[in-house]
């Protein structure tokens, strides 16, 4: 049994040297030289005004939510459609049913106004 897990092991072992192997040998060999230019705020073009670190508003947090269900809706339909024929009408109405419900609640969240960005 934990001899199916070696190889995903020796998988991990591998990734975790090469990403050190490459974070040490940047860190050695890549310039290091800062100065007030280059750690003066870049993307804004001028120092902020208070603390970065404000609460966002619960409704990104919903938006976001959102998105992550709708995006897996359409992750679970790639397999789905390349397997339709050998699933037959069963795993066709199962996804319908799958669909509705997401669905149904898409009209929920837009009829409750989380869609809305004020």
């Amino acid at each position: 049994m934990l001899e199916n897990y070696l190889p995903i092991l020796i998988f991990i072992g591998i990734g975790l040297v090469i990403g050190m192997a490459a974070l040490i040998i940047g860190a050695l060999i890549g310039p290091h030289k800062p100065d007030a230019e280059k750690n003066s705020p870049y993307e804004c073009g001028f120092p902020a005004f208070e603390d970065t670190r404000l609460p966002f508003d619960v409704r990104y947090y919903l938006v976001a939510i959102l998105f992550i269900i709708f995006d897996l809706e359409t992750a679970f339909l790639f397999p789905w459609a390349v397997v339709l024929h050998k699933i037959g009408l069963y795993g066709f109405l199962a996804m319908m049913v799958f669909l509705g419900l997401l669905t149904i609640g898409f009209i929920y969240e837009w009829k409750k106004g989380a869609l809305e960005w004020q």
